[in-house]
């Protein structure tokens, strides 16, 4: 009675493990349907086998033949053992391999179609293999090794293909089928000598859940590494599509203070030159950079706007503080929209404000003008892209962000006493 309790104890947990793992998957957001469609296929099997490992201990409780035991416990070994092929599958698809051109998938699968095969013969053979004797106790035949053996190659030969793709997972992906594979090895293993049938239930669904746990860690770090890249190729395209009245505007200034005031223009082309370096150098940055170069960029394009406008733009610079970092083009895009939507020959001349400081939260950038307003007002500027977005939009956006993904910074935007947007930019 004492072995039943523990049988229904550990059969129980395994079912309620399995549970849990269908919940999660389901619930889960998922980059790759493949893996979930995959995951929930595998904790519906362990669900199935835990069910009717539950239901063949019922039966040794009521007086039905003996024929229905085996048969039930055929059902539960045939169930249990289909996570052994379906793990080589998942292998293989990680990898990136065919199934039909895979020699481990074919050898897997002929090894896993002779254990049905024998496992089937245990319906009819007379204590062959294994049997259920009168007093509802289950033993183990002379030939219950043989049973196993298809079984244990299975294991070796996942074990085998998990090591020799090392190089073509990611180290938690290659990690996550260690973890599922030794242990499942090692229970299979051992129960080909000893009954630790109940066992090999609760360690496959624990092992499972990890491996669930580090793949879906897995994905989203590469989902995460790929939003990032998408932001740095916006911040590319951002720099290579400057506009080019700006540029045509700056080499005309140029050409005209060569004549009237030379030594203005060398200043000039120097501003222009250091401008375009940085933006330029934006394109190789995918690191935050010092707020200093931050800063020497936006003073550089601020310098050309300046000699355009003339008495039209003014600039106040209070940064005390220079001793963090940023993403690349942070602070320059945001500059430029003030300008470019504030910038009004009827309006008041634009007055811009540049201000850092130090706060027990990190390090603040606050960027005012008194320019017309800019939505959303009092809003994080998170601005939803699709179809009719605005240009200012699709910059903020993208600023806010690559802020997000790599400082953990974010951005908000409101509207300013008496007129005008203030920019808070927040890095931790």
């Amino acid at each position: 009675m004492t072995e039943i309790n523990f049988y229904n104890f550990i059969t129980g947990a395994a079912l309620l493990l399995s549970a849990l793992g269908l919940w999660f998957t389901v619930i889960m957001p998922w980059n790759d349907r493949w893996s979930k469609r995959f995951f929930l296929s595998f904790f519906i099997a362990l669900m199935l086998c835990g069910l009717l490992s539950i239901c063949e201990l019922t039966l040794y409780d009521y007086p039905v033949p003996l024929a229905a035991i085996t048969f039930m416990s055929f059902l539960g070994t045939l169930s249990i053992s289909l996570s052994f092929p379906m793990l080589t599958v998942y292998l293989l698809h990680c990898s990136g391999e065919s199934l039909r051109s895979s020699r481990l998938f074919r050898a897997v699968l002929g090894l896993w179609a002779v254990f049905v095969a024998l496992l089937a013969t245990t319906l009819f053979s007379d204590a062959l293999y294994y049997y259920v004797a009168s007093g509802k106790q289950f033993f183990r035949g002379p030939w219950f090794p043989l049973l196993m053996l298809p079984l244990d190659a299975v294991t070796l030969l996942n074990l085998a293909g998990t090591i020799q793709r090392r190089k073509q997972l990611s180290r938690k992906a290659w990690l996550s089928f260690l973890i599922a594979v030794l242990p499942m090895m090692v229970t299979v293993l051992v129960h080909t000598f000893v009954d630790i049938y109940p066992l090999i239930e609760i360690c496959l669904v624990l092992s499972v859940l990890s491996m669930y746990g580090l793949i879906l860690s897995d994905q989203v770090e590469q989902y995460r590494r790929q939003q990032a890249e998408i932001a740095h190729q916006r911040a590319n395209i951002m720099v290579l599509q400057m506009r080019p009245h700006f540029i045509y505007n700056a080499m005309t200034s140029i050409y005209y203070l060569c004549d009237r005031d030379p030594q203005k223009a060398k200043r000039v082309t120097m501003d222009f030159t250091a401008y375009l370096r940085r933006n330029f150098t934006a394109i190789a940055s995918r690191d935050p950079i010092p707020f200093s170069d931050e800063l020497e960029h936006t003073r550089a394009y601020l310098a050309i706007e300046q000699v355009q406008y003339r008495d039209s733009l003014f600039v106040d610079y209070d940064t005390p503080h220079t001793q963090f970092r940023v993403p690349a083009l942070t602070l320059q895009p945001i500059v430029e929209n003030a300008v470019k939507h504030g910038m009004d020959p009827e309006s008041e001349p634009l007055r811009i404000s540049i201000r850092t400081r130090r706060t027990d939260l990190g390090s603040e950038i606050i960027v005012e003008d008194n320019g017309p307003g800019f939505e959303p007002a009092g809003k994080e500027a998170t601005p939803p892209a699709g179809k009719g977005e605005s240009e200012p939009h699709i910059a903020l956006a993208n600023i806010q962000q690559r802020l997000e993904m790599m400082c953990g910074g974010k951005m908000t935007i409101m509207p300013r006493e008496g007129g005008g947007t203030v920019v808070k930019v927040t890095i931790p």
